[in-house]
């Protein structure tokens, strides 16, 4: 698992608190959202060599995720258990590669990433919120 990844999980983790009637974790949006958003970030950032981390930008982030949570109320105890099961960090890294290949990143081509990473930061998206080019 890549450390903005970790990050984004433990952050998600520590600021749950319970209440009832909520989606299953699986299926919170937003909270989906942004964990695959920081696992593209981080695969973008680590493939190009001209694309980094904006990391004042990724602990905001960090920070609106955990306010969230706890704005939902998820039991501490659900949010741990989401994000060590193995079947979850899989889906979660499957869709972000899904992504990354749909929008035209091809494995050993280091350009192809810097691409969507730059398509993504032109976007405004969440994924291009997270980086920042040296182009």
């Amino acid at each position: 698992m890549t450390k903005l990844f970790k990050c984004l999980s433990v952050a998600l983790m520590l600021s749950a608190t319970p209440v009832l009637a909520l989606d299953p974790l699986p299926q919170e949006k937003h909270i989906n959202d942004s964990l695959r958003a920081g696992r593209i970030g981080d695969v973008i950032r680590k493939t190009c060599p001209t694309i980094k981390a904006r990391m004042f930008v990724v602990l905001g982030k960090i920070e609106d995720l955990k306010a969230y949570a706890l704005d939902k109320g998820y039991a501490r105890a659900d949010v741990e258990a989401f994000i060590k099961n193995p079947e979850q960090k899989a889906r979660l890294k499957a869709e972000a590669d899904a992504y990354l290949k749909q929008a035209g990143a091809v494995a050993g081509q280091p350009e192809t990433y810097c691409a969507v990473g730059e398509a993504e930061i032109a976007k405004g998206s969440l994924i291009g919120e997270l980086l920042r080019s040296s182009r």
